[in-house]
């Protein structure tokens, strides 16, 4: 089980290995080839050619300077074939290479033989770690310097910190220089020969630095992985090692995954199997038992459930009893409603019967007038037709026929009104609704002395109601109107239409006494009337606010702020193409 976790973690482990090393790569191949650039560059060939010439030190001095921030190195200088260094980046700081001798370095070496100079170490100077590239100086195909780029390579080192592996590099000596954990820099994880503290000395790799050793123990598993025990003062550590070299750097990277980890998971994953098994044994004990009572209860449930079955025959037949009591119930609710239907449509047309009886007289006058008038014309007629006037009789004659469609004209408004309507709703448009009203009211306006001031948007808003219904609402509506302006001396009253999104509202308001508050909340009850007897039913807004209820609409009555009482009625606005409602 354990071999199997640690496989795992070595397939990790060898994953994050070869990022570590693409990364290193990366980094030291974005600088290899600009030594060789600023090689060729006029003004350090013309430097090392004349290297007592301030003017040409201090130009290469900028210029190095300019380079190294763009490119954000550590640090470029030049040197000369004896190893002595006259122009650096860092010219200008407390750490300039400037006027130092580093001739035993090998990248020195390597590039003032012709040859490209690579090397790790610490900085003797400036004390710190870097990779060099070195390049050569060439004037007409003589080496005459070096120039060197150093790289930091911190930043990769600091994105090691944190995780839960370490990650190391370790030169041909086997000496760690570059590690997640700052106590293992400068440690050997191979022993320190004589041999290898020597070549070390030579080139000056590490400076003054302390190189010990890591007191590690190297092992195998069974199954080929490496392993790395490091002792420390908080004990013994146990990693599993996963190595690549990088022969172009001459290094070797290591990736250490914990193995405290598979451990854990492996006997984890033991434990749970045990602990798996003896549920499984626990559970075949508890199923026999539970098996045994299930038995007991099932005897016991067969005589609850015949108990049961007596009891639910006993339930039923109650129920069927109540269900029957139910039915009959809804039955008479039903008849009820019917009943209250009826009687609303009957108060309904009561209204309109009532409205139409006030209007009596006023419509005797109506029609009595035409007809006076007709006869007086035909009389007139008659006359000029004997005395060959023929052209006066015929004018005589059209006007009889306009008296004619009048009162026409009032009779069918008036048989529409009385009407009994059906209960659909259709597309209403107001203008229609509008017209017809005034023609019914027009009597009532007139005895009043009262003025309709009509305002109406354009195209006319087109309401979801029916006509004819919707029409009594607004006789209703405007007759009250007149009748509390009757007497005033402002006895105008604005009928107003106008669409709000899905909505339309009409209003109507009078410049009458208004309604007090105290009857205010009683304004729609059914027989509940200001005026006195005789005059009305009081079934007027009653009958208005349940027409409106059934459009799917709103009616309300507030006083208006200038005095008076306004009506507002809100329908549904319909953009239905227009035609006659169905009513």
């Amino acid at each position: 089980m354990t071999a199997l976790y640690l496989d795992q973690a070595a397939a990790r482990g060898e994953n994050t290995l070869g990022l570590a090393v693409t990364a290193l790569q990366g980094q030291l191949a974005r600088y290899e080839a600009l030594p060789k650039l600023i090689a060729d560059d006029e003004d350090i060939e013309a430097l090392v050619a004349d290297p007592g010439n301030a003017v040409l030190v201090e130009t290469a001095n900028l210029q190095l300077k300019a380079i190294n921030d763009l490119l954000e190195s550590s640090d470029i200088y030049v040197m000369l074939p004896d190893g002595n260094t006259i122009a650096a980046s860092n010219y200008d700081q407390q750490t300039s290479f400037v006027g130092e001798n580093f001739s035993y370095r090998p990248y020195f070496q390597d590039a003032i033989t012709g040859g490209e100079g690579r090397f790790f170490a610490l900085g003797t100077t400036s004390l710190k770690r870097g990779y060099y590239f070195g390049a050569p100086i060439r004037n007409n195909g003589v080496i005459e310097g070096v120039v060197v780029f150093k790289v930091d390579i911190d930043a990769i080192e600091r994105s090691w910190r944190g995780s839960d592996y370490e990650i190391i590099v370790t030169d041909p000596e086997g000496i760690i220089f570059m590690s997640g954990r700052q106590d293992w820099l400068f440690t050997a994880v191979q022993p320190l020969t004589e041999d290898r503290i020597a070549r070390t000395a030579v080139t000056r790799r590490y400076a003054d630095a302390n190189l010990v050793e890591l007191p590690v123990t190297r092992s195998t598993t069974p199954d080929g992985h490496d392993l790395l025990t490091v002792r420390g003062a908080d004990g013994a550590q146990e990693y599993i090692a996963m190595s690549q070299a990088m022969p172009e750097a001459d290094w070797t990277v290591m990736v250490l995954l914990d193995t405290a980890s598979p451990h854990a998971q492996a006997l984890t994953t033991i434990t749970a199997l045990v602990l798996l098994v003896g549920l499984g044994a626990m559970g075949a004990m508890i199923f026999l038992q539970r098996r045994a009572r299930l038995a007991e209860r099932l005897q016991v449930q067969r005589e609850a459930q015949v108990e049961l079955e007596r009891r639910v025959e006993e339930r039923t037949a109650d129920l069927a009893a109540v269900n029957r009591r139910l039915e009959e119930e809804v039955s008479e609710r039903r008849a009820t409603e019917d009943v209250l239907r009826k009687t609303q449509s009957d108060l309904v047309q009561a209204g309109k019967l009532a409205a139409l009886g006030q209007m009596s007289a006023a419509l005797s006058h109506e029609f009595n007038q035409p007809l006076a008038a007709a006869r007086a014309y035909a009389d007139n007629a008659a006359i000029l037709m004997e005395r060959g006037r023929h052209d006066e009789a015929r004018d005589n004659i059209g006007r009889i026929a306009s008296l004619v469609e009048r009162m026409a004209s009032i009779s069918k408004h008036l048989r529409n009104f009385a009407r009994k309507p059906n209960q659909k709703l259709g597309s209403v448009p107001l203008r229609d609704v509008f017209d017809d009203t005034l023609e019914i009211v027009a009597w009532r306006l007139k005895a009043a002395g009262a003025e309709l001031v009509i305002d109406l948007e354009s195209p006319s808003p087109v309401v979801k109601a029916g006509s004819v219904r919707l029409q009594q609402v607004l006789v209703n509506i405007i007759t009250n109107a007149a009748d509390a302006v009757e007497g005033l001396a402002d006895r105008r009253i604005d009928l107003i239409a106008r669409r709000d999104g899905a909505h339309v509202a009409i209003s109507v308001r009078d410049r009458g006494p208004g309604v007090p508050q105290a009857i205010a909340e009683r304004i729609f009850d059914p027989f509940f009337s200001t005026k006195g007897v005789g005059k009305g039913l009081g079934l007027g807004l009653s009958i208005s606010y349940n027409i409106v209820k059934d459009f799917g609409g709103d009616l309300k009555v507030d006083a208006h702020p200038e005095g008076g009482a306004i009506v507002t009625i809100i329908l549904d606005a319909s953009d239905a193409v227009l035609h006659e409602a169905a009513e």
